[in-house]
């Protein structure tokens, strides 16, 4: 199974916990990256942390939750070699992983509930890149 990173802001912390505890649960080796508690943080410090760590190889996925997913993806995505899709159910991890061979996923915690952050964790986690005509394009984002 592969390694999971996960960091959030302050707003996602009740998610990131809680999706680092199922993901344990399940067998897979977590590196939470922070925060450990709900006193308020800024957001990219702990989206750089997490695409540092998928970049440099640390883990090979990471999942990032702040309050509406936007501001932490854009700061996951400033790091080379990090691909961070802001997805809000199943089919958008899905498609990020076989389109776009995302290794990272951002999550809303004020926009999508605890199924459907489930949801999307499974979908990402367990659909592969499918390469093919999608290569191409994944290499020109460098």
């Amino acid at each position: 199974m592969p390694t999971i990173a996960l960091a959030s802001d302050h707003a996602g912390f009740a998610l990131k916990a809680t999706l680092a505890d199922e993901l344990r649960a399940a067998g897979h080796a977590v590196i939470d990256l922070g925060p450990h508690d709900e006193t308020s943080v800024d957001y990219p410090d702990y989206g750089r942390a997490l695409g540092e760590a998928v970049a440099q190889g640390r883990a090979e996925k990471g999942i990032a939750v702040c309050g509406s997913g936007i501001g932490i993806s854009i700061a996951v995505n400033r790091i080379a070699g990090a691909r961070c899709a802001l997805v809000t159910g199943g089919l958008m991890a899905r498609l990020a992983r076989q389109h776009n061979d995302a290794n990272c996923i951002a999550l809303g915690s004020r926009i999508i509930g605890i199924e459907t952050a489930r949801d999307c964790v499974a979908e990402f986690l367990n659909t592969p890149f499918e390469g093919g005509r999608h290569a191409g394009r994944v290499a020109k984002l460098g």
